[in-house]
């Protein structure tokens, strides 16, 4: 007799071992039609697999992650399937699951087109209606690598002549086609059902080695139904209209170019938003005491290697000779002379300022804020935009504190964060605990003081969290928040790292009331992160219809005719006495042309005008994305707009 345990504590006893469609039939034949896999005391297995004692067991749907994330495995095969079908000759190499998909990817001379996507697509959903029974079986090793050399499988030969002799080969067959997998999978391709599209072609290396072969790769989404097939499709569509590359160049506000791989050339437009942002930014600190400081780009090697981001970062650092006088003209490098290298972080430089003079246990906590512009080398490949760069500015800030202070300062920055987020316009926001990583500097006593000190503080603030083990900073755990943009996607911002490793290291110390010396707490803490990456998401999620105060041009005056040319500039002029930046259009253009114009650069407010206006004292108003157009008096538009595009923490 063998009792399984359901999640919701239930049991069932059987009189011998039992496999998961059996179970999931015991339970309901709807269950049993659903059922893709189960899971055995936290293990995913296919439903064939059975089991022959107690366990804690759940049957898997396409209603779970775990079943979505099944079902892209799956059709990662029938891709691969499909290709082999139509394009004998093909070899297949891998085929993994990412973020909303998977992709595989394949050696063939001929290079796919968009054309065979479609075609590909349409053998796929065969394979789904054929039903094909997917089974899985062991084989010894050397025999794999022979079978699919011998089929022309070079690729996957390699694979499996790269694993241990001693290792058991486990191949999944689905009709007569088979591929090397660990599995677990669906028991047919039906049930994969016909929620996937092939998305795009790109090229890869073979094993990620540019002096390898380049490959084909494939990719493709794949989900539980058709409504969420469609709301992710809608969703990628929406995320190109709102690309902030693209809409960077629309409403000049900054570019790129092959000379400075990786940083951001701001134009006057973007630059506005960005000190729009920034003002808002440094108020609030002032409201919650930080200190801004300002500290070099440029530090000694040996000031790195104190630190531990020489061993840890050093890959991603950009390290320049340190160059002295020659008895001759110009510069030589000594031999003896340190290399230096441009800040990745602000941290460690932070630390020095608080090492200036005693400090007291009365002096705590110190919150030290720098707008920190960091370098880090990205490889070309990773540069994305604003959202990936190798130049970046940081609301970075550190917070010098009392163990007995975590708590009340994490309650704070808790606070401010909230308030940031919301009056930014994002009310969706999530938090993550980031645990320890592999790779860490500290023991492990200092990790578990540090990960429960972010989880009281936590419990204090009355938060819900998710727990990421592995994720953390290599010198502390972190809180982080997510935040949900206007089309669902979520974006990592703000977090607050616990560390009691940098102060240790960089010998940073005060005095207690005891009169003995102790290490602070050092709370490594932003709001926005990067500014760069920040911005690119505000402009994305918002469409780039900035709100009123942080648009760069907020009202543009358009004369109907020149005669009202005089009349604009008034107009303009009441605008800038109220702190507003506006400018009259008075070029010889139609005024369709100038609205439409305007819109596309995403100007929030038009105010038309023409000899009617000028004598009655009048604009007529038009809102970005309205075709309405609004009549009202010059001073009454004029204080409505000054009350709107006043920063939310300067509103009353």
């Amino acid at each position: 007799m063998i009792t399984l345990t359901l999640p919701d504590g239930a049991t069932r006893q059987f009189d011998g071992p039992i496999d998961g469609h059996a179970f999931a039939t015991s339970i309901s034949k709807s269950l049993a039609k659903k059922a893709l896999a189960w899971k055995v005391n936290g293990e995913l297995i296919d439903l064939a697999m059975a089991v022959d004692a107690d366990a804690e067991v759940a049957v898997v749907t396409a209603a779970d992650a775990e079943g979505v994330e099944l079902m892209r495995h799956d059709c990662a095969h029938v891709l691969a399937e499909a290709v082999q079908e139509l394009f004998p000759g093909t070899q297949v190499t891998i085929g993994p699951v990412i973020e909303d998909g998977f992709y595989y990817d394949f050696a063939r001379q001929a290079p796919f087109s968009l054309d065979d996507l479609e075609a590909i697509e349409k053998r796929m959903k065969e394979i789904v209606d054929r039903n094909e029974d997917i089974v899985r079986e062991e084989w010894q090793r050397d025999a794999a690598v022979a079978h699919f050399r011998d089929i022309g499988e070079a690729y996957k030969a390699e694979i499996i002549a790269a694993i241990p002799a001693d290792q058991t080969i486990t191949v999944y067959r689905q009709g007569d086609w088979k591929d090397l997998c660990r599995g677990p999978h669906l028991p047919s391709t039906g049930k994969l059902g016909k929620a996937f599209k092939l998305t795009k072609l790109a090229g890869a290396y073979w094993r990620g080695d540019s002096n390898n072969e380049m490959l084909q790769r494939i990719y493709g989404t794949c989900w539980g139904n058709e409504k969420d097939l469609k709301a992710y499709l809608h969703m990628v569509e929406e995320a190109e209209k709102r690309d902030h590359r693209k809409l960077g160049r629309e409403m000049d506000l900054f570019h790129f170019q092959e000379e400075a791989q990786g940083s951001v050339f701001w134009h006057a437009k973007g630059y506005t938003i960005w000190q729009q942002l920034e003002q808002y930014i440094r108020r609030r600190l002032g409201q919650h005491d930080y200190q801004e400081v300002k500290t070099p780009q440029l530090l000694d090697k040996r000031f790195w290697e104190q630190s531990g981001h020489w061993e840890k970062f050093r890959e991603n650092m950009f390290v320049v000779p340190d160059e002295v006088p020659s008895d001759d003209e110009g510069a030589v490098v000594s031999p003896e002379a340190d290399l230096m290298a441009i800040k990745p972080m602000n941290c460690p430089a932070h630390v020095q300022i608080f090492k200036q003079g005693i400090k007291s246990y009365r002096d705590l906590p110190i919150r030290m804020a720098e707008f920190g512009c960091c370098h880090r080398n990205e490889p070309h490949g990773a540069l994305h935009g604003l959202m990936r760069v190798r130049q970046m500015t940081q609301d970075d800030a550190h917070i010098f504190c009392r163990e007995d202070q975590i708590i009340s300062e994490a309650v704070d920055f808790c606070g401010l964060v909230t308030q940031v987020y919301e009056d930014l316009g994002f009310e969706d926001v999530s938090v993550a605990l980031a645990l320890r990583p592999e790779t860490r500097a500290g023991d492990d006593a200092v990790w578990d003081r540090a990960e429960q000190g972010l989880r009281d503080a936590l419990t204090e603030v009355g938060l819900d969290w998710e727990e990421l083990p592995g994720e953390g900073a290599f010198y502390g755990p972190k809180i982080e928040y997510h935040l949900r943009d206007a089309i669902g996607r979520t974006w990592q911002c703000g977090t607050l790292q616990l560390d009691f490793v940098l102060p240790e290291r960089l010998d940073a110390s005060y005095i207690g009331e005891d009169g003995n010396k102790h290490r602070p707490v050092m709370l490594h803490r932003a709001v926005l992160g990067s500014m760069e990456r920040f911005l690119g998401m505000m402009i994305e999620s918002y469409a780039g219809k900035m709100p009123l105060w942080l648009a760069p041009e907020q009202v543009v005056v358009c004369p109907i005719t020149s005669d009202a040319d005089d009349y604009a500039h008034q107009a303009v002029a009441a605008l800038e006495a109220q702190g507003l930046r506006a400018r009259a259009d008075t070029r010889n253009e139609k005024i369709n042309y100038k609205v439409r114009e305007h819109s596309v650069a995403k100007v929030p407010v038009i105010l038309a005008v023409g000899m009617r206006e000028a004598e009655e004292s009048t604009v007529s108003m038009r809102r970005l994305g309205s075709k309405d157009q609004n009549v009202v008096g010059l001073e009454d538009a004029v204080r409505a707009l000054a009350e709107e595009a006043t920063p939310p923490d300067l509103r009353s």
